[in-house]
């Protein structure tokens, strides 16, 4: 049998073939899956959309339907993966910019191919709703709340917000008009991986080193409802991140609540340790209750420069936390009442902070891991080991309900869990 070779370079080239021939054949690497979990918070279906009603099924026709949405409109966004070449605003009040079929999974606004660093925003308008979609691969603000003009009563719904590199929702400051009554909800919120500096590029070694990243920034919001979100994995490139939720800049009212953090720098942050002069507070008259975080090497929870903050009910696992840390409060925070709270981790710190505040009822343990269902997986619903390992103590009467907005007895369990359950 003779065997016939090819000269040299023919056999170089007909193995470079070879090789893209195999490339094309391998499947790509399929994206990191969503994080999925039984006991994760679920959004009831919207109602039917009122007239008028615009559908969309391409690119262009989505963009010129928010350019030119009229108050009122309903944009319905058919399932697909839109590669948006650019920002869109949403203009007009009472705009509704939701996926048609409620999956939010199915609808994927992509901005990996944007030529700007933010992919949706909302101007001089309000009443405005974004719902049932997911927003990817973008550089800075996935849903930009431009309130230095005046924006009232956005709501965002059972979104996904992956891969944002600074932040999933912002609103900028503006004391003068600020922004009111908008609602975060039943949204998801995560990242494949943690940030690069090749994710963006103002965020440098020279500034933040990698770790300018958050989900949720808000400034100057006034009476805002953050409630049932997940967050996972928002993570800087040293694990030095931002908050899952950042509320500050003379913020007031409104409640965080039944919020669960997975594996995120840092949970709950109200203010900055950083209050330029002329600034008042960061946060006042809120409540934030029934949260669970789990495993935040920063801060689980952290308050700085607040007024008659309410944090009761809340869980915290992170018994192996690297700064020794759960709750850090820093600066004057007059009128601070915290109870109920179950801490599986270090006691609360307290810096530069010497008003009177209210610590009741509140257990701090790092040996607890055998009350919780699955602490590895961000489980803290109440084991039945709990019955026995944890106290009774007087429910706050800021949080009557549970995580699960299941009404909690009185005398109850600590923590944002009500009671232990069975399976």
């Amino acid at each position: 049998m003779i065997r016939q070779t090819l000269p040299h370079r023919h056999r170089a080239r007909h193995w470079i073939g070879v090789a893209v021939l195999l490339l094309l054949l391998v499947p790509a690497a399929a994206p990191a899956t969503p994080p999925r979990e039984p006991w994760f918070p679920r959004a009831d279906a919207l109602p039917p959309p009122e007239e008028p009603i615009v559908r969309v099924q391409t690119v262009a026709q989505l963009l010129d339907a928010v350019a030119g949405a009229r108050p009122g409109t309903t944009i319905l966004v058919a399932d697909g993966h839109y590669r948006l070449p650019r920002y869109a605003e949403i203009a007009a009040d009472r705009v509704t910019l939701r996926g048609e079929s409620g999956n939010r999974h199915a609808v994927v606004l992509d901005g990996a191919e944007s030529r700007h660093i933010e992919l949706l925003g909302i101007r001089n308008a309000s009443g405005v709703t974004i719902a049932d979609l997911t927003v990817q691969n973008v550089v800075a603000n996935a849903i930009k709340i431009n309130n230095d003009t005046p924006v009232h009563g956005v709501t965002v719904r059972n979104c996904v917000l992956r891969n944002v590199w600074q932040r999933g929702v912002k609103s900028v400051r503006s004391p003068e008009l600020k922004t009111r009554s908008g609602v975060i909800e039943h949204c998801l919120f995560y990242n494949d991986r943690p940030k690069r500096f090749d994710d963006d590029p103002h965020d440098t070694p020279e500034n933040f080193g990698g770790n300018y990243v958050g989900a949720i920034d808000l400034m100057d919001a006034v009476d805002w409802r953050i409630r049932d979100n997940v967050f996972v994995g928002i993570q800087g490139r040293t694990r030095t991140g931002r908050g899952a939720v950042f509320v500050w800049f003379e913020s007031a009212g409104g409640v965080i609540e039944r919020n669960i953090i997975i594996d995120c720098d840092q949970g709950i942050a109200l203010g900055n340790a950083h209050r330029p002069d002329g600034t008042p507070f960061h946060a006042a008259g809120m409540t934030v209750r029934n949260n669970v975080i789990t495993r935040a090497p920063m801060n689980p929870l952290f308050l700085a420069y607040t007024r008659d903050i309410r944090l009761v009910h809340n869980t915290v696992y992170d018994p192996e936390n690297p700064r020794r840390r759960s709750l850090r409060i820093f600066g004057p925070n007059p009128g601070l009442h915290v109870a109920g709270n179950l801490i599986a981790g270090f006691d609360m710190r307290r810096e530069r902070s010497e008003d009177e505040a209210r610590f009741e009822h509140n257990v701090v343990d790092r040996g607890l891991a055998e009350v919780f269902r699955s602490p590895a997986s961000g489980d803290l619903r109440l084991a039945p080991a709990a019955a026995g390992r944890l106290p009774r103590i007087p429910r706050s009467p800021h949080a009557a309900a549970d995580v699960a907005g299941a009404p909690r007895s009185n005398p109850t369990f600590p923590g944002a869990a009500g009671a232990p359950e069975d399976r």
